[in-house]
């Protein structure tokens, strides 16, 4: 297999301005990159350990899920306080060295910004609790009268996305029983009220912080919730109204309006990246429109079964969906809340959705990995951006054995067990050695790891797995190197070749100069590309393609 010329470190390195358009970005859920101190948590003192890792793997940016102060009720995105490091990862000068350090490195950073909620432990909630029924304190939340007689109902039938109620009773401070208050999330959440001109002002000034500290973009967790209607009536989950009483409300779009200026406002200007799980492709190009967020997550793709007709459907749904705003587009398989692709791909149905996780679904672990490697050479030659979730370069699976007792995620507590929720998609890394912890601690560690790593994951190593070449962390390490040195690659022109049944192919930049081919069919195939393959995600039989295989290659 011939190998194409990747250009110098400071070259592979250079990225336009708009560097979002066309960056490779690495997740770091921090409570399980890399512990530093020993106490079983990852921190930021791993992450800067490790930065290595991540400039040779070749990544563009790091996106870090939420490190701040917190109580931890749900991993970081319940803030108690937004400016501030947690303790169980570091501290603030300890982030700022890290952004320094990577910035060194070439490598951009991305914050975490949690908007539609905070924890209540947050000092705003604290005093609407202390101050009672009435208080301005409590205007900046949904503190409303209960139903019923004496209050004993909830003031409407909402309910959590983690599952239950969404609404929790509070106790006045005479110890009687008083308002309840609305959380999307878990009870520790509050919902904050987003027509609260002090909410939109704090929340302003928490971008300035971060970004006048040299961060360079920021992630919106829950985008589309922050708005509600007041009213909070009662609805029908199988007959929604139009608009959602909660969700993808045309009020949200005036706050991305205004934190686009602030973002704009930098020599540099800084990137607005949007959680949105939104199933009208019209209304959430809404929120990329040119004074609005730069770019969303793509979750129809990272959902869509491994099957050519759903996958080109989904492809071309998204590049028409972001063609009109002049959006780039985004790809992902993985990331925090969702079961590993790689586990998702070896099972009978490959799709998935927030209600439909499949947990516990038999698994060919073979077929899982075959598939995660063609589907990340799909992937990284989709035109547009790509976010790489932590220990997807590993091949790591979902780990579905955590005994209940260990469990940490709240979604399997308020569920009574019946979602095995995402602890199993968050377990921390493997990076050398036998055993665990597996190099994620310390060797005189103090705690094991917060979430037990599976044994089987010796061979799943960063260590194992550097140097061979048919490991999933090689072929990750080629396949970026490749990307860079092919300016075809990232943002850009696109067009499909014809193929046969069951098969895509495409090719990259205005000359056509390059082209992936992926075989989802079941049978071996002639390559309908002729030229030089610079990367194949698996063996060739004899020059044909084998089922679930993808390759790139130079036409010629």
């Amino acid at each position: 297999m011939d190998e194409i010329e990747t250009p110098e470190p400071d070259k592979a390195r250079s990225v336009p301005a708009e560097w979002w358009r066309s960056a490779v970005i690495y997740q770091i859920y921090p409570r399980s990159f890399a512990d530093g101190n020993g106490d079983g948590i990852g921190d930021l003192a791993g992450v800067r350990a490790r930065l290595g890792h991540l400039a040779g793997l070749g990544v563009d940016a790091i996106w870090f899920n939420p490190w701040y102060a917190s109580p931890q009720a749900d991993a970081g995105y319940d803030v108690a306080d937004y400016r501030a490091i947690d303790p169980v990862f570091g501290t603030l000068t300890e982030a700022e060295d890290l952004i320094r350090e990577a910035h060194a490195l070439g490598i951009r950073i991305v914050v975490d910004v949690v908007p539609n909620h905070c924890s209540n432990a947050h000092p705003w909630f604290v005093e609407a609790l202390h101050s009672g029924p009435g208080s301005a304190a409590r205007d900046l939340f949904w503190f409303r009268e209960g139903r019923g007689a004496d209050g004993e109902l909830a003031p409407n039938d909402w309910q959590s996305i983690f599952g239950g109620p969404a609404w929790t009773r509070t106790v006045n401070p005479d110890g009687r029983p008083g308002e309840w208050y609305l959380h999307l999330f878990a009870p520790e959440q509050p919902d904050l009220n987003w027509e609260h001109p002090k909410v939109r002002e704090e929340f302003e000034d928490v971008l300035r912080f971060w970004l006048d500290r040299g961060v360079d973009g920021i992630r919106i967790d829950s985008a589309a919730l922050l708005m509600k209607d007041g009213e909070l009536a009662d609805f029908d989950p199988d007959d929604l109204p139009v608009p959602h009483p909660y969700t993808d409300r045309d009020e949200v779009h005036d706050v991305y309006r205004a934190w686009r200026a602030i973002a704009d406002s930098y020599p540099e200007p800084r990137a607005l990246i949007g959680e949105l799980w939104l199933p009208d492709a019209e209304r959430l190009a809404a929120y990329l429109s040119p004074d609005e967020l730069h770019t969303a997550f793509n979750f129809a793709f990272l959902g869509c079964p491994w099957d050519a007709t759903a996958l080109r459907q989904v492809i071309d749904e998204t590049l028409a969906l972001h063609a009109p705003v002049n959006a780039p587009t985004t790809w992902v398989l993985s990331n925090h809340d969702v079961p590993r692709h790689v586990a998702r791909y070896g099972r009978a149905d490959t799709s998935f959705t927030l209600q439909y996780r499949q947990l516990g679904a038999p698994t060919d672990r073979a077929l899982g990995r075959r598939r995660a490697r063609a589907a990340l050479l799909l992937n990284l030659a989709l035109p547009g951006s790509v976010y790489l979730y932590q220990g997807e370069e590993l091949g790591l699976e979902e780990v579905e054995d955590i005994p209940a007792a260990l469990r940490q995620d709240p979604m399997f507590f308020r569920t009574h067990g019946e979602n095995l929720g995402r602890d199993g998609c968050r377990v921390p890394l493997p990076w050398s050695g036998q055993e665990p912890p597996f190099g994620f601690s310390p060797a005189d560690a103090a705690r094991e790891p917060w979430l037990p790593q599976p044994r089987g994951w010796r061979d799943h190593t960063v260590e194992a797995q550097t140097g061979d070449p048919d490991s999933m962390l090689e072929l990750y390490r080629r396949a970026l190197a490749c990307r860079r040195g092919q300016s075809a690659l990232g943002d850009g022109p696109f067009a499909w070749l014809p193929a046969p049944d069951g098969v895509l192919a495409f090719t990259r930049g205005s000359h056509r100069a390059f082209a992936c081919v992926v075989n989802l069919s079941g049978r071996p195939i002639e390559s309908p590309v002729a030229g030089t393959v610079v990367l194949g995600s698996g063996p060739l039989d004899e020059g044909w393609l084998p089922p679930d295989t993808a390759v790139w290659v130079v036409p010629g």
